[in-house]
């Protein structure tokens, strides 16, 4: 079953004393703060909607949010170390071969030759493609995520095919 939330960013600290957090983008897509009016906070334990009241992207690469009408620094600071989060119908919609990350982990993965490999456990992103973390019986296997490696992905179903023959040149078996 897929997860109602998606994780998009975490609270790191207050940013100056008029009640604004300093936000780590955990998305692709940046910009997509500047239109929120509603994300979901939470510590672990619960979610909880929280107004947007305030948003801006800066070139170093943080989002800077007002959140729940927070007006002092001890407001935001209440707010660190909180995770963000859109319910499904506030994600940003997917391209054709695109999933969310949260999505893929816990995949079972297997081959177009009948082969079980094992699950993904992370999705790495190192540079021009990400890479899937599988763990299987024997260790550890990286398989960068190409389109002449992966046959089929069926998040609802939690199941990825890879091509049998491409996997033994392009993984990395640690």
């Amino acid at each position: 079953m897929l997860t109602p939330y998606i994780e998009i960013g975490e609270v790191l600290r207050p940013h100056g004393i008029q009640g604004l957090v300093k936000v780590r983008p955990e998305t692709d897509a940046p910009d997509r703060f500047l239109s929120l009016k509603q994300v979901w906070l939470t510590d672990g334990h619960e979610y909880r909607p929280a107004a947007v009241s305030e948003a801006a992207v800066r070139e170093d690469g943080f989002v800077y949010l007002r959140l729940d009408g927070a007006a002092s620094r001890n407001d935001a600071e209440k707010q660190r170390g909180l995770t963000l989060y859109v319910d499904r119908a506030g994600a940003r919609p997917l391209k054709k071969d695109e999933w969310f990350i949260c999505d893929l982990i816990g995949c079972k993965v297997g081959t177009d030759a009948g082969e079980e490999l094992g699950e993904v456990t992370d999705v790495m992103q190192p540079g021009p493609n990400d890479v899937f973390v599988i763990k299987t019986k024997k260790g550890e296997v990286l398989v960068p995520v190409l389109k002449r490696v992966i046959v089929r992905v069926d998040v609802e179903a939690r199941q990825i095919v890879l091509d049998h023959a491409v996997l033994k040149e392009v993984a990395v078996w640690d």
